[in-house]
C-alpha cells in the first residue's frame, strides 16, 4: 500500500535563541518592532513538509509517494531520499528556482519565529494526481490508498484537493501554515472535498473564524478532524465522539520543529493500515514524541520494531 503526500520540499535553517521571546518583545511597542536576537547555533535540516511526513511514514514502514517541486539546489535532498528509499518520482525539478527554505528561530521555550521562502514550491499546480495514477499503473505498482494535502504552493493545494476528490482517493486536508492564504469561501470548499481535516488548535481556531463554523460542525463533514494541541496532546473527533489522544513522555524535548509533520506520518500510516482511531492517533502522537526528542525534523531513526516496542511501553498493547 502507498499513501500520497503533497506538499513541501524545504531547506530549514534552525538557529536556537538561549532567552525567551517574550522578554524580548515590548507588548506596548508591537506598531514599531524591531528586534534582533543572538543565535549561537545554527545548522541546515532536510524539511518541507511532504518530506517531513514521508520520512516518518517510511520509518513506519509506509510506502510514501511525495509530489512536490523543488528547484535546482536540490541535490543533496535528492540524495536523503535516495539514503532512505523514498521515490523522487514525482518531484519536479526547477532548475532557475530555488528549493523553498525556512528559517527558523527557536527560544528556550520551544517557541519558534519562522521566515519562508517558497522558491519552486509556487509552482506545485504544475505536478497532477493523475499523472501519479498513470506512471504507476503503467509500472504495475499499487495506486494511493490514501492521500495528504500539506502546505504548499496556493494553486496547488485548491488543484490537488478537487484532483483527489475526483479520482475519489481519501485524502486528509492540512493547511498548516499556509492556512492564512485562503478565504472562508476556499477552506469551506476543502472541508467539503476532504475525508479528513487536520489542524493544531491555533489554526482550528482561525478554521472556525473564516468558515463560520465551530470545529463540532466542522467534524459532522468530515470523516474525522485531528487537533493537535501540543503538549496537551491531541483530540480526534469521529462518528459525534471525542477522542483524546495523549502525548507520550519524553525524557527531555530536544527541538519541535517537525513534530507536526511526524504526526501526520503517523496518521497516514494508521489509516492505510485501518487501524481504529485510538490506535491511530496514538502512534501519530508516539511519532511526534521520538522526533521532539532529537534535532532537526529528519535526523530521528528508530527502527520499526523499536517503534513497535515503545508503542507497547507506552499504551499497554501492540498495533
Amino acid at each position: 500500500m502507498s499513501s500520497l503526500i503533497c506538499g513541501s520540499i524545504a531547506y530549514d535553517t534552525i538557529m536556537n535563541f538561549e532567552g525567551r521571546f517574550q522578554d524580548q518583545i515590548l507588548a506596548d511597542q508591537i506598531h514599531i518592532l524591531n528586534v534582533a536576537f543572538l543565535v549561537p547555533s545554527m545548522r541546515r535540516e532536510f524539511g518541507g513538509c511532504a518530506g517531513n511526513i514521508a520520512y516518518n511514514h517510511k520509518l513506519l514502514g509506509g510506502e510514501p509517494i511525495i509530489m512536490a517541486t523543488v528547484g535546482g539546489d536540490a541535490g543533496s535532498y535528492y540524495d536523503q531520499l535516495a539514503k532512505y528509499d523514498i521515490s523522487a518520482d514525482h518531484i519536479r525539478e526547477l532548475p532557475e528556482a530555488f528549493t523553498a527554505q525556512a528559517m527558523i528561530t527557536t527560544d528556550r521555550d520551544n517557541n519558534q519565529i519562522t521566515a519562508f521562502h517558497p522558491g519552486a514550491m509556487g509552482e506545485s499546480h504544475l505536478n497532477k494526481v493523475a499523472d501519479v495514477i498513470t506512471h504507476r499503473q503503467a509500472k504495475q505498482l499499487s495506486l494511493p490508498k490514501i492521500a495528504i494535502v500539506a502546505p504548499d504552493g496556493r494553486q496547488g493545494m485548491i488543484e490537488h484537493c478537487q484532483q483527489l476528490a475526483d479520482a475519489k482517493i481519501s485524502f486528509i486536508f492540512d493547511p498548516g501554515q499556509g492556512l492564512p492564504m485562503f478565504d472562508g469561501k476556499d477552506l469551506l470548499g476543502f472541508i467539503d472535498q476532504a475525508t479528513y481535516v487536520a489542524v493544531n488548535d491555533y489554526e482550528g481556531e482561525m478554521l472556525a473564524q473564516r468558515t463560520g463554523l465551530s470545529l463540532e460542525k466542522i467534524a459532522e463533514q468530515v470523516e474525522a478532524l485531528i487537533v493537535t494541541k501540543g503538549a496537551q496532546g491531541a483530540e480526534i473527533h469521529a462518528k459525534g465522539k471525542k477522542i483524546d489522544i495523549p502525548v507520550v513522555p519524553v525524557a527531555k524535548a530536544i527541538d519541535p520543529t517537525g513534530c507536526g509533520d511526524a504526526f501526520r506520518g503517523g496518521l497516514l500510516y494508521g489509516l492505510e493500515q485501518g487501524f481504529d482511531w485510538e490506535t491511530t492517533g496514538r502512534l501519530a502522537s508516539l511519532m511526534g514524541s521520538i522526533k521532539i526528542a532529537s534535532q532537526g525534523p529528519q535526523n530521528h531513526q528508530p527502527s520499526q520494531d523499536q517503534i513497535k516496542a515503545q508503542f507497547k511501553q507506552a499504551f499497554g498493547y501492540s498495533y
